[in-house]
């Protein structure tokens, strides 16, 4: 019996896969399991490397068709190597690849799937994992009873795994991946000049009330100064004040950054869901009855035009 993680080689071993890997020993070590890592995809040696202090075993398929992603050969891979090892349970992480094929991850093995899970443990044999419902006012108990279970994990939701003083065997997968039913036409890149904000340890995320996309010049200097990512709520994505890889929520991107700090922001469910992870959260809001008062433990009522140019002011004096 195993535990194995999914790891994609284009993502690298970034904060979402090490904590991925974090619950992959958690679960493993409860079970008195091995945990074994699959990476997908060509691998430099560096992200092999981190991988192989932390698992028992990797096993990499870096055949020519998988250096693009597509669901199937991805899929199939996957499928072919847990096969083999025969696991208790399959993780993987909360990007778009893990949560396009989980599922079908989970009906290739006969197993059972749920996704953005935040806890996971064992009852009766099973795995049982939690998850936030309804916006993140409920927590919905989820118990898998058909193995394996495959999970993708909310980002930031455990910790890494310790590096481990023995070193895992690494082996190459031999597979037979056939043909893709889709093919790639055209690939879009955008250029990102920031860090990603699921890995942002401080957020100034900014609300409908800024009233326009002028006030977010004001919170990319606020936000400069202390070394935050800047992020936006879904109105005032929808608004074309931002673009929408801004937006927490939801619909948009999970966060758990150490300060979340929302302002001008009312504090609907489908926004908190995407925050509710953050460790300190303190907000900016001229409306005193807003839901976003009762998440915070701090909290300031005022029209943000006063109270953002002041925080800018104390900043730079600290900092001189």
């Amino acid at each position: 019996m195993s535990v194995v993680i999914c790891l994609f080689a284009k993502n690298g071993f970034d904060r979402a896969g090490q904590g991925v890997a974090g619950a992959g020993r958690r679960l493993a070590d409860e079970l008195g399991a091995k945990l074994q890592a699959i990476i997908i995809g060509a691998a430099d040696a560096a992200m092999i490397d981190a991988v192989k202090t932390v698992a028992d075993g990797v096993t990499i398929a870096a055949q020519s068709e998988l250096s693009d992603y597509q669901s199937e050969l991805y899929l199939s891979a996957a499928a072919q190597i847990c096969q083999s090892l025969a696991p208790k349970a399959v993780l993987l992480s909360n990007d778009t690849y893990s949560q396009e094929i989980a599922a079908r991850l989970a009906h290739r093995l006969g197993g059972s799937a749920a996704g953005d899970v935040t806890s996971i443990a064992l009852h009766d044999g099973n795995v049982r994992a939690r998850r936030s419902v309804y916006g993140g006012k409920a927590e919905a108990v989820i118990e898998l009873k058909r193995s394996p279970a495959v999970l993708w994990i909310r980002a930031r939701a455990f910790d890494p795994a310790p590096a481990r003083e023995s070193v895992a065997d690494v082996n190459q997968a031999a597979l037979t991946l056939g043909d893709a039913r889709t093919r790639i036409v055209e690939r879009k890149s955008e250029a990102i000049t920031e860090a990603r904000l699921e890995d942002a340890q401080i957020i100034i995320s900014g609300g409908r009330g800024l009233g326009g996309p002028e006030p977010f010049e004001d919170l990319k200097a606020l936000a400069a100064l202390v070394g935050a990512q800047v992020a936006a709520s879904r109105a005032a994505c929808d608004s074309g004040w931002c673009p929408p890889t801004w937006q927490v929520g939801q619909t948009g991107k999970k966060v758990a950054p150490q300060l979340y700090l929302a302002i001008a922001i009312h504090g609907a469910s489908q926004h908190l869901a995407g925050m509710s992870d953050s460790k300190i959260v303190a907000a900016i809001n001229i409306d005193k009855d807003a839901p976003i008062f009762k998440h915070c433990k701090f909290g300031i009522v005022e029209d943000y035009r006063k109270v953002v140019p002041l925080l800018k002011e104390k900043l730079a004096a600290a900092q001189a």
